[in-house]
């Protein structure tokens, strides 16, 4: 199974879309579409990249938009970036979400009393690669951090693409701890600071900053996964999520690949009516 992007508008501008094609070269929605598991007997999963490591601009899957592309988040109207928190540049791992996956903003965690953020679950790619942003990967769970966003529960899944060289090496937390020592202390002061030189306080965690091991990590993910269910099949409440897919075949909102593509169409459309609106031609001088 194989995917590739169709990138639309200039990166580092409002209007930039990174959307997804199948093999066939039909359009996608990486949320609802690329299948969550890449072999579901071995718990190998895949994962969308929206941020690839060292970057900073804070790319992410448009939930609320259709087929659902990668865009830049904005913050007060402008662009977002993550600050550089020292000694870190950007993003200290391929960062992005497990398909197929999210996280019920009306469902209380048992373990961490709050409940989820309404996204997909994020994964933090410990891997040597650095990745492109839009790229499908393979991974394998190691463990997960639960950060606490602004009261909301925000799973942080540590993962390592299958490709990587090392990653027969890699099957639970303590061989993180083991062979890149440091990396998940980096992890957590990542977290808990990254919001500070916004203006906004640490994060806070759920288990004192602890981090859980694969088993728990992996139910965790698939909890995330049962909730998706729900949200496709319209037996959960979307509310202003895009739900639009072309895969899921007994989900309401399943269109076809001509409606996916005129989504597409339509938002390039609509970008451009807005930059010829904006453009100002000069007022030609009369004769005297």
């Amino acid at each position: 199974m194989s995917f590739t992007i169709d990138e639309r508008g200039r990166p580092n501008t409002q209007d930039y879309r990174v959307f997804f094609q199948n093999s066939e070269g039909k359009y996608i929605s990486p949320f609802h579409d690329i299948p969550i598991y890449a072999n579901e007997a071995e718990n190998i999963f895949h994962a969308v990249v929206e941020v690839p490591r060292w970057t900073n601009a804070k790319m992410e899957i448009a939930t609320k938009d259709p087929l659902n592309p990668l865009k830049q988040d904005l913050k007060k109207g402008n662009l977002r970036y993550v600050a550089n928190v020292f000694p870190h540049k950007g993003y200290i791992w391929n960062y992005g979400a497990i398909p197929q996956t999210w996280e019920d903003p009306n469902h209380k965690d048992s373990d961490t009393g709050c409940c989820g953020d309404n996204d997909p679950i994020d994964i933090c790619d410990i891997g040597n690669k650095v990745c492109t942003r839009g790229e499908i990967i393979k991974v394998k769970v190691l463990g997960t951090l639960a950060l606490i966003d602004e009261g909301e529960t925000d799973w942080k899944v540590i993962v390592i693409n299958t490709e990587d060289p090392e990653a027969g090496d890699f099957n639970d937390i303590d061989d993180v701890r083991r062979l890149k020592p440091g990396y998940l202390e980096a992890t957590f002061d990542w977290f808990k600071r990254y919001k500070v030189p916004d203006g906004k306080p640490e994060n806070q965690f759920a288990f004192n900053g602890e981090f859980k091991d694969r088993d728990f990590a992996i139910a965790t993910v698939k909890s995330t996964h049962e909730f998706w269910k729900a949200l496709i099949s319209k037996k959960t409440d979307a509310g202003e999520l895009n739900c639009m897919n072309t895969s899921v075949s007994d989900s309401p909102f399943c269109c076809s690949a001509g409606d996916a593509e005129a989504a597409v169409k339509s938002v390039s459309l609509c970008f451009f009516h807005v930059h010829v609106r904006d453009l100002k031609f000069p007022q030609p001088s009369l004769p005297k």
